[in-house]
């Protein structure tokens, strides 16, 4: 079982408002908004990923990495490596 299957509308939901943000965003490059309210925009659905990211990842830490932990021996180091990968992804972009 996938870990945010609880969470599954809440970040579908976040993932359309984020998708009707960029849309917009290609909206207003195309009338030639001022580019300052674009990038503002843009800022606005880059935060709303980030959102989506960090519900992700603490899903993932609270029930995968957490029932491979329980488990023990490879498995768990496995996805603490994945885990630890993912958040360096994030950190960094």
């Amino acid at each position: 079982m996938i870990g945010y299957v609880d969470n599954k509308e809440v970040i579908l939901k976040r993932l359309r408002r984020a998708e009707g943000q960029v849309r917009g965003i290609a909206r207003m490059v195309e009338e030639d908004t001022y580019c300052i309210d674009v990038l503002t925009q843009v800022s606005a659905a880059t935060k709303a990923l980030e959102s989506v990211a960090l519900s992700l990842l603490e899903d993932h830490l609270t029930h995968c990495v957490a029932q491979a932990t329980a488990e023990g021996g490879d498995v768990a180091r496995e996805k603490i490596l994945e885990a630890s990968a993912a958040i360096g992804r994030l950190v960094r972009s």
